[in-house]
């Protein structure tokens, strides 16, 4: 996957703004395996957004590369476990953490010199609001459609191993159907092994 940084223009805020965002998210106390590499999580996840943006848009701009970045912001420190269980409490928690990001990643921008317009902006592509709908942004659609490939690629071998394999595929089929055509056509790219290969398969038969 092709380096990012280049597409700001040399912008000192914006590599500011990513060095604060990763130095923010290298306090992720979890940490995963990225192709060979240990990772805080969070810092993980923002990296590995980015490049998958860099796939799905020819022509990023700075906000949407910062929203897929930070789109974990901070996320651990606004556990699950703090809301009740089942779909209500995961759809509360899944939205106040969205709003946790919007609100720190405008303090970060502001910090490092981005204007009202250009922290709005971004704050509007970390929320992804407008999902599904036909007018759609199509930025906010490339920021679900990364968080949707880093899941798959840094979660799904570990839930797969702790999991049924018909609530996998079930798991597989809702995140699937948050994805574009552009995105689902990328997820035979995702480094996997065997068995999670074979449940995408099924999923997405």
């Amino acid at each position: 996957m092709r380096d990012l940084s280049a597409l700001s223009g040399g912008h000192d805020r914006y590599l500011l703004g990513v060095e604060a965002i990763d130095g923010a998210n290298a306090d992720d106390p979890s940490v995963v395996s990225v192709r060979g590499e240990q990772l805080p999580l969070a810092l993980a996840h923002g990296r590995l957004a980015v490049a998958w943006v860099g796939r799905l848009l020819s022509e990023p701009s700075e906000a949407v590369l910062l929203a897929a970045r930070a789109h974990h912001l901070r996320r651990w420190e606004l556990p699950r476990s703090g809301y009740p269980e089942g779909r209500p409490g995961y759809l509360r928690w899944r939205r106040d953490q969205k709003r946790r990001h919007a609100d720190d990643i405008a303090v970060i921008l502001e910090a490092v010199g981005y204007d009202e317009a250009d922290v709005t902006r971004t704050q509007a592509l970390t929320l992804r609001d407008g999902l599904g709908s036909a007018t759609c942004d199509p930025e906010s659609q490339a920021v679900e459609d990364a968080a949707c490939l880093v899941f798959l690629e840094t979660q799904l071998v570990d839930l797969a191993s702790r999991v049924e394999r018909e609530r996998m595929v079930e798991v597989i089929r809702k995140t699937a159907a948050k994805m574009s055509p552009a995105a689902l056509a990328l997820v035979a790219e995702v480094p996997l092994d065997t068995e999670a290969r074979t449940l995408l398969a099924l999923a997405l038969q």
